[in-house]
């Protein structure tokens, strides 16, 4: 007999964490147009752009 378990882990366990932000409507439509144009979710896609920008960014 096989071991069918289901193992998951509990929300937030995974790394990440929900969030609420809020945006201009300006801005979301330029991301969801990105989003469309590059076949990413918008999450995916606003996650990529967070990281490159935490990692670019330049404090004086």
């Amino acid at each position: 007999m096989s071991n069918n378990t289901l193992k998951i882990k509990r929300r937030g366990e995974d790394g990440y964490k929900v969030i609420s932000v809020r945006i201009k409507e300006d801005t979301l439509e330029a991301l969801d147009k990105l989003a469309a144009d590059t076949n990413y979710s918008r999450n995916e896609l606003i996650n990529l752009l967070l990281k490159h920008g935490v990692e670019n960014v330049e404090v004086e």
